[in-house]
């Protein structure tokens, strides 16, 4: 109640902007100082991540390996089997076949490239007959400069870094294709409950979308792998055959473990081991390297236009122009393991642009 002997005035307005306000909240300090450290961390988290990245690599290496082995479950797990019991049936099958390599075929391809290695001294001084190679020798030396180093005692250790660098070297190759068999296995027995996982973190209402373009890319992936591997199979046994016939049988399965190994390799593969094998052919006579170069120009048509399609008309639909791409960005970017894993990724990403953004922009 106001008192009748004061005077009464009207309560100012609420002002609700009245407080403590930030010193300096926008102030080119404090900008400056927060880039900074976003930047600082930034660099930190990169250099964290370059350094294991080969930890990366065999990750992302095995995941490749279980989702191409993983149609295989999928048929057994269509014809009333449980996937673990699936999942050890094809584990087996791959670890006998890998076994059976391991003990028959590898002797005899270190044989084989053992020989061709002490027959290469001599492959230079034929080359030295031709009139043509004489005169190119004669002006830059190139084949005493070759040959002198490939015979140099000391060759292999500045290849391997001497015979301790060479068994690490041997080593680190063996516990890393035990990681990646290790992480295969886990990853190709819970291969459902990692999708599942994936796919949770999409919104409820895009989770459908998600596992649906998720299991197709899953789908092409394993079809590609299995594919690959079927063209490589078709690639090494024709070679095994041909080197057969045309007289290079010293060399027809370490031959065929290159030719069939290289064709994994999309586009670089084909031309480095039609490159390899007229080389060799070339030991024999110039008459067998001219065969063979028609013969594998002529098998790579049949291969492009016969084959391979068949193969892979499920699993990848991407255009020429874009393999040869993704296989060079691919093999700079990761070796060979990058030049394989190229296509699929590839693919995934048309899938997604064709999918996702032009289904985007056709709605508009």
């Amino acid at each position: 109640m106001v008192s009748p002997d004061l005077p009464s005035y009207p309560e100012p307005p609420a002002d609700h902007t009245i407080g403590p306000v930030p010193l300096l909240r926008h102030s080119p300090f404090n900008i400056g100082f927060f880039g900074a450290l976003g930047a600082v961390f930034a660099v930190f988290l990169t250099q964290q991540v370059l350094s294991i990245s080969s930890i990366l690599v065999l990750l992302v290496l095995a995941m490749f390996l279980a989702v191409g082995l993983n149609p295989v479950v999928e048929w057994f797990m269509r014809r009333g089997m449980r996937r673990g019991f699936a999942v050890v049936l094809v584990l087996v099958v791959v670890i006998a076949v890998l076994a059976l390599f391991v003990g028959a075929v590898a002797p005899v391809i270190s044989d084989q490239i053992a020989l061709i290695t002490t027959n290469a001294p001599g492959w230079f001084t034929d080359l030295q007959k031709n009139s043509y190679v004489q005169q190119l020798d004669d002006r830059f030396s190139v084949i005493d400069k070759i040959q002198d180093y490939v015979t140099d005692g000391d060759f292999t250790q500045r290849a391997f870094g001497g015979a301790l660098g060479f068994g690490l070297a041997v080593l680190s190759a063996v516990t890393n294709a035990f990681i990646v068999l290790v992480l295969m296995i886990y990853f190709l027995a819970s291969l459902p409950s990692i999708k599942h996982a994936g796919y949770s973190l999409a919104p409820a209402s895009r989770r459908p979308r998600v596992s649906e373009l998720g299991d197709k890319i899953i789908r092409s992936t394993g079809a590609y792998v299995s594919g690959a591997f079927l063209v490589a199979v078709c690639a090494g046994i024709s070679t095994l055959i041909f080197t057969w016939i045309v007289g290079l049988g010293d060399y027809s399965f370490a031959l065929a473990f290159i030719v069939g190994l290289l064709s994994l390799i999309p586009v670089l593969g084909a031309v480095v081991s039609g490159v390899i094998m007229t080389l060799l052919a070339l030991t024999v006579s110039p008459t067998v390297a001219l065969v063979a170069a028609i013969y594998y120009i002529a098998y790579q048509q049949l291969e492009s236009y016969l084959i391979s399609p068949r193969i892979m008309k499920r699993a990848v639909d991407i255009p020429g122009a874009v393999t040869v791409i993704a296989a060079l960005i691919g093999g700079s970017l990761l070796g060979i393991i990058g030049a394989l894993l190229a296509v699929p990724v590839a693919a995934a990403l048309l899938l997604l642009h064709r999918e996702v953004f032009l289904k985007r922009q056709d709605a508009r």
